[in-house]
């Protein structure tokens, strides 16, 4: 399904079928309310279990269980295929979000006067790699938003010609705003760019297709909306993009004979596994697979309708109390809904700081962030868990 679609037209009956499961798999929900998934967040009970197997395999066998490791590592590859709507063969095991930027970063043929596109408010991570090409004679160019809303004409006029990319994050770190995929893929593509999307902030929470939206790159690390540790996530290269990037990161394991350590033969592989270079994170993919697999037996539209109600929600009891949500909720006259899981509060005299210790002592997990408090509750939060915070928020109102 989309990005562009609204709440799905989903009985509660089902989301609340999905929320009491999904909460029985999360062993945070029996001491914590907890709202930071946008940050860190807890792994699920099925990855805890994983690295609890491979930690005992690693002490009492060693590399005898090596090959079985390895081909419960590759499942994430196709789960992580799955999720998107892509092949395996277009899936890359990678550390972080980080490193699927710099496949792109780094592997494109820049020539001097090329300029990529980028957010103002977009997160380091689609930052730097990005201003690191500088020397390669690359400018960055930054869009002005609205608490994260893009302004269609505003994007238009900064693209032209020379435009190699278009890199947002579907969703804000610091602003809750989920973007409009299928408007900038249509810029994009009118100015002959490239389209790369970092993910993180709404994979796992939100259903995305690949062959609907037509993203070029995409980079998401596990350990947010995924419920995994970090240090294992995917990135996605289109499969007809993969020989337009010069290969990053290239080692042992980026070639077709790569079991074959005695011999030498520089044949990359023909999928984006070239990018694998050494050795992998085995414990951190093994907890990701188990993640992928617990969504993977789940609705989409309900986990992302879950959200979205919990979400709604919490601002309704904002509203209640009188605090203001800075985050952008309504749906927009071209019928996009910009809501996700990530809301922004002000809690007006109050210090962010003070109201995030605050809601600690009390059990309550939130981030500071956007001149304000974020609240990222999953789809496994209830509205008890709602009501733990907003009764530590009104205890500090005068």
């Amino acid at each position: 399904m989309p990005d562009r679609a609204t709440t799905p037209d989903t009985p509660h009956e089902g989301i609340h079928s999905l929320r009491d499961a999904f909460r029985s798999a999360m062993p945070v929900a029996k001491k914590w309310a907890y709202f930071d998934h946008a940050a860190v967040a807890p792994i699920s009970g099925p990855a805890r279990q994983a690295l609890d197997q491979w930690s005992c395999e690693a002490a009492e066998e060693g590399d005898t269980v090596w090959l079985d490791w390895f081909r419960r590592a590759e499942l994430v590859r196709t789960l992580g295929a799955q999720l998107i709507g892509a092949t395996a063969d277009e899936i890359a095991l990678v550390n972080n979000t980080t490193q699927g930027i710099n496949f792109v970063a780094e592997g494109l043929d820049w020539r001097a006067g090329d300029n990529v596109v980028i957010l103002d408010d977009e997160y380091p991570a689609n930052v730097y790699p990005w201003m690191n090409q500088a020397d390669r004679g690359v400018e960055v160019r930054r869009v002005e938003t609205d608490f994260g809303r893009i302004d269609p004409d505003k994007l238009r006029a900064v693209c032209d010609r020379r435009t190699r990319v278009v890199s947002v994050s579907w969703v804000g770190y610091a602003t809750g705003y989920r973007q409009d995929l299928h408007m900038i893929a249509q810029i994009v593509q009118d100015c002959g760019a490239l389209f790369f999307l970092d993910a993180i902030q709404g994979l796992g929470a939100f259903e995305i297709d690949v062959n609907d939206v037509p993203i070029d790159f995409l980079a998401a690390d596990g350990h947010k909306w995924l419920l995994s540790p970090e240090g294992a996530g995917i990135a996605y290269i289109r499969q007809e993009r993969l020989e337009e990037l010069r290969p990053h990161g290239v080692g042992w394991n980026s070639v077709v004979g790569s079991r074959d350590y005695a011999t030498i033969d520089f044949t990359l592989k023909q999928n984006a596994s070239r990018y694998e270079g050494g050795s992998a994170n085995i414990p951190g993919l093994l907890a990701l697979g188990a993640s992928l697999d617990l969504m993977a037996n789940q609705a989409a539209n309900l986990r992302a309708a879950s959200i979205l109600e919990v979400t709604d929600y919490l601002c309704e009891q904002l509203a209640h109390v009188g605090a203001k949500v800075l985050t952008h909720r309504a749906i927009e006259p071209s019928g996009h809904d910009p809501r996700s899981g990530i809301v922004i509060m002000d809690p007006d005299g109050e210090s962010p700081m003070s109201l995030r210790k605050r809601c600690a002592q009390a059990g309550v997990a939130v981030a500071c962030r956007g001149g304000g408090v974020r609240l990222s509750p999953h789809a496994y939060n209830n509205h008890d868990e709602v009501d733990r915070f907003i009764e530590v928020l009104k205890s500090g109102l005068g």
